[in-house]
């Protein structure tokens, strides 16, 4: 099995940003009135892929909401959207949420899905390498400034007894990783899913850990504050569809991966259905919030305070807005 890429490099994705599809609400005539397109970004890797299907399911247009999509390689990216206003909502993990409100007073609408057990450390196969341990001197892909690039350098490299400068992090996107190591210019990589699963399939790579142990990862869907106070009615009708897309995951799953694995075919990726079952799986979705998320992000932000990362500590109760869940579940 080969794997392949075309036109998926982030400079592109980048200059093609503004370069939207707007869709307009079908069907009947909503209760309100959406003063303007929702705005989404959301990453090509495996995390962002529950925001694409709500995008063509259709889902979002029976409640009556329309939108523009900005596509990039990870969430990171999206979050610097949208601290620059380029985006009104987007996906990402716990420590790139910290960092946009930090940087830029974003806020999170819902958790939308736990992604813990498709991150993972991965070695190239012909290193030999099984352990975190024997990265020490060796050449690692990682994504630097993303949610599992904090993590992986923080917490599992530092956990491994690996500080930074034991190993040489090599800066790239996630979505460049499996090439890498087919070419042997790096001996592990730190990726998501469907680029673990490719790999293993190709018979590149062997995991030496995911994040699940570490973390199970929970991706927020955050927002503008500007595009909140002026949409209410539109981000309560949005998340009623998100609503729907967790009933499509867990009841049609089949419905899902077809136009999940449609994504990743067109645009080049060669790789088995089943493999793209196996990465999808791993996605956890349920929009909500959960019971423990508050001490969770508390630890993640002492470690972004002391690593300087963000100015400080942010303020749960504004950083978080739960009532439009709420709203939603009620009328849903």
């Amino acid at each position: 099995m080969t794997h392949r890429r075309r036109g998926l490099t982030r400079r592109q994705y980048l200059a093609t940003a503004g370069a939207s599809v707007l869709v307009a609400g079908l069907g009947s005539r909503p209760a309100f009135a959406q003063a303007a397109p929702i705005r989404q970004g959301y990453q090509t890797n495996m995390w962002g892929m529950p925001t694409y299907y709500l995008l063509k399911s259709g889902l979002l247009e029976k409640r009556g909401v329309k939108f523009e999509e900005f596509a990039v390689p990870s969430g990171n990216l999206t979050m610097q959207q949208m601290v620059a206003r380029q985006v009104d909502m987007g996906t990402y993990a716990g420590p790139s949420f910290i960092i946009g409100h930090d940087k830029g007073s974003l806020i999170a609408i819902a958790v939308v899905e736990n992604v813990g057990k498709t991150a993972r450390v991965m070695a190239r196969k012909d290193t030999g390498i099984t352990k975190m341990e024997q990265l020490r001197g060796k050449k690692v892909a990682n994504q630097t400034g993303s949610s599992t690039g904090n993590i992986f350098v923080d917490q599992i490299a530092k956990g491994a007894g690996l500080n930074k400068g034991d190993y040489e992090e090599i800066r790239m996107d996630v979505n460049n990783m499996v090439a890498a190591m087919a070419a042997k210019t790096v001996d592990a990589m730190v990726t998501v899913e469907p680029y673990n699963a490719i790999a293993e399939a190709d018979g590149l790579a062997v995991t030496l850990v995911d994040f699940y142990s570490f973390d199970k990862l929970p991706v927020f869907m955050a927002a503008t504050p500007e595009f909140v106070e002026k949409n209410p009615d539109t981000v309560v009708n949005y998340l009623k569809a998100w609503i729907d897309v967790e009933r499509d995951f867990k009841q049609n799953p089949s419905k899902v991966a077809d136009a999940i694995y449609g994504f990743y075919t067109s645009k080049g990726y060669k790789m088995s259905k089943e493999t793209l079952q196996k990465a999808l799986a791993r996605v956890e979705v349920g929009p909500g919030w959960p019971s423990d998320l508050k001490p969770y992000m508390q630890k993640h932000a002492e470690i972004l305070l002391q690593e300087k990362k963000i100015a400080a500590i942010p303020d749960w109760n504004k950083a978080f807005r739960t009532d439009f869940m709420d709203k939603a579940r009620a009328g849903a």
